[in-house]
């Protein structure tokens, strides 16, 4: 029996992959299929450097990559069915009352026209405009650990409305163009349903100025902390008085004695602080919740300001809101880790579904690690010589 050892724990890593597998196994109908899924995943978790049919064929003992491009391709089963049943298995290995729930998007850059979803558009990841797809992705993050629960492509309206390039790349008939935001609302939306605890949602501001978004989330009495934009527009009523302002010019006029400095968490070179500071929003909420704009100021650089709407209960402390904006850069870390060890940005695929089959077997191989991680933590916090995760997340 194979055992990992790190930090002093015992982890049998080939007894979980198996159980992952097992887990997962439903979700493929087919035992051809699953067995093709299972070897797609081992290769994933190979040291191949590039994640590509051939090299996971290859790593498979296969003399041709037909039985992985079927899995992505021809065979009969369902991405979504797949990405339930990771997100439950996360669930159960860093589920926690005080995990937050993470939005955001991330660019594949492509060179071709053919590949689904393709085109001239914004990549976060490239920092400009480039010839790319672009997916919205859900992470899930706890003191145990993170990693991607969901994820969806981004059709650009030229493709949702070009009946033949739909065909060619076998986008459903039901698809049709949604926003960013419109798709990040139905993620939220699936993984509150199926239970996933959550303590906070957080986002960017291209999410965090969707109006109805906030609207969902505080419909379902969930807090948040959702980054916006300085000029984002502010009104509400001051008596009977309606004001127009927004988040720079509400900054400027806190008082001095009001900013704090607090931590967003810790970074690579100890916590990251900065000042914080926020104002009321006085508009209606549900019973037991306030609003607030939440602003956080570079010690540094006084140019650098961040924004935010937050929606939480009554009598959070300013630092509790802080910390949690400052977990968002977790779904940045989710990123990087499929892209860089497992194959996130490897896809071959061209089609509607293979570019989601591909993208939900990488979030098993990552959930399959986070488990791992997980496992870990337990062991070292009940350690006298360890520090809490909870300590280190602080």
């Amino acid at each position: 029996m194979a055992v990992a050892e790190w930090t002093g724990a015992l982890v049998d890593w080939r007894a979980e992959l198996e159980a992952l597998k097992g887990h997962l196994a439903p979700a493929f109908g087919r035992a051809e299929t699953r067995r093709a899924a299972e070897a797609f995943i081992d290769g994933l978790l190979s040291s191949a450097e590039r994640k590509t049919g051939w090299m996971l064929a290859e790593q498979a003992g296969l003399e041709r990559p037909y039985r992985i491009q079927s899995l992505l391709g021809r065979s009969l089963w369902r991405a979504d069915a797949l990405r339930d049943r990771v997100r439950d298995y996360l669930t159960q290995a860093l589920g926690d009352a005080a995990g937050v729930l993470v939005i955001d998007e991330t660019g594949f850059l492509k060179k071709g026209q053919h590949s689904v979803g393709v085109a001239r558009q914004y990549s976060g990841t490239a920092g400009r405009v480039e010839n790319c797809q672009v997916g919205v992705f859900a992470a899930y993050a706890s003191r145990w650990g993170h990693a991607l629960i969901d994820r969806q492509l981004y059709l650009p309206k030229e493709w949702a409305e070009d009946a033949e390039r739909r065909n060619r790349a076998s986008v459903p008939p039901e698809v049709v163009f949604a926003t960013k935001p419109a798709l990040a609302r139905a993620m939220i939306t699936r993984a509150l349903d199926a239970g996933l605890p959550c303590a906070w949602v957080l986002a960017d501001a291209l999410y965090g100025s969707d109006f109805q978004l906030r609207r969902l989330l505080e419909e379902r009495g969930q807090p948040y902390v959702l980054a916006v934009r300085s000029n984002q527009a502010v009104r509400f009523l001051d008596g009977w008085i309606p004001v127009q302002t927004d988040p720079a010019a509400m900054a400027a006029a806190i008082p001095q004695e009001e900013w704090h400095s607090l931590s967003a968490g810790e970074g690579t070179k100890g916590p990251r602080l900065y000042h914080w500071a926020r104002a009321p929003l006085t508009w209606d909420t549900g019973e037991g919740f306030e609003r607030w704009l939440l602003v956080r100021k570079s010690r540094h650089d006084p140019e650098a300001v961040a924004f935010y709407f937050a929606y939480a209960s009554q009598g959070t402390p300013l630092a509790e809101l802080a910390g949690a904006a400052g977990l968002r850069w977790t779904i940045e870390q989710a990123f990087q880790r499929a892209k860089d060890d497992l194959g996130l940005d490897h896809c071959e695929a061209r089609s509607w579904h293979g570019w989601h089959r591909h993208m939900t077997l990488v979030m098993a191989a990552t959930a399959y690690l986070a488990k791992l991680s997980a496992a870990q933590l337990r062991s070292a916090f009940g350690k006298e010589d360890k520090r809490s995760p909870v300590a280190q997340a602080a």
